[in-house]
């Protein structure tokens, strides 16, 4: 199986650019989880028969809203976070919004696995949603993926808006202290790899270096290949030996994020 994931940052705008179609027809996934849809279903108009869809949109429209489109159905698909982990964790709104109405996690169950998609919060510019992402959400978010993983090995994928390492953004030295590359958002990435989680793409290329999934608009910095490695899939370790060719699609155009993929044999 070919499982993607893709910030697509709008998923209307990829359809009117001809970049979603073009994206399937190349790549033909078995699974593509979506984050940043920015729309409602019935926003839109798509038909794309090999697949099942569900869509966990925000409340806002035109904002945030993650998606999975699966070959194969699912058992049952799982929006946001269950209410007893949003309220050990104190997951609450701020003055951006309440990221439990931003359509921010779906888990689906398959017959072997889990897989799940996340569009973790941006900690902003000022890093005036730093707090949030550290204390509560990265937390809450660990804890949901190690619950679904007491019933079956999990598959996670998703913008989790941080680099974990130096060789995971062009300039770590001049980002020291961005949004994205905190102490504490870095903090948060390893805590997942120290519960058991493989992060995929490392474990098959721990030094491989220019391996971007986002580049920001400005001063041509995609041309440039000036990025960041925010897209992930991790793995339980108890699954991580049956992923293979786990690779970064930069050439896929469409979005400011590109593609990152798994096989799982």
């Amino acid at each position: 199986m070919k499982l993607y994931s893709w910030n697509v940052n709008g998923i209307r705008a990829v359809l009117n650019k001809g970049a979603f179609e073009q994206f399937l027809a190349e790549h033909d996934p078995d699974i593509i989880c979506l984050q940043e849809t920015k729309a409602q279903r019935d926003q839109f108009d798509i038909d794309f028969p090999q697949y099942e869809e569900h869509f966990f949109s925000a409340i806002k429209k035109g904002y945030s809203g993650t998606a999975i489109f699966s070959k194969t159905p699912a058992i049952r698909y799982l929006d946001g976070f269950p209410d007893d982990i949003i309220s050990k964790h104190k997951v609450e709104g701020d003055e951006y919004g309440d990221p439990n109405d931003e359509g921010r996690v779906i888990a689906a169950e398959f017959d072997d696995f889990w897989v799940a998609t996340v569009y973790t919060p941006n900690s902003k510019r000022d890093l005036s949603r730093l707090e949030i992402r550290h204390k509560h959400w990265d937390p809450a978010f660990l804890e949901y993926m190690k619950r679904l993983e007491e019933t079956k090995p999990v598959l996670f994928c998703g913008d989790l808006n941080a680099a974990r390492t130096e060789i995971d953004l062009a300039r770590p030295k001049d980002n020291q202290k961005s949004a994205g590359y905190t102490v504490e958002e870095r903090e948060g990435i390893q805590n997942y790899l120290d519960a058991g989680f493989v992060d995929t793409f490392r474990a098959e290329y721990p030094d491989k270096t220019e391996a971007y999934t986002w580049w920001t608009a400005w001063g041509g910095a995609r041309a440039r290949n000036v990025g960041w490695r925010i897209d992930y899939w991790m793995a339980s370790n108890s699954i991580a030996d049956r992923i293979k060719n786990p690779a970064i699609h930069a050439e896929q155009m469409g979005s400011d994020h590109c593609p990152v993929s798994i096989e799982i044999i």
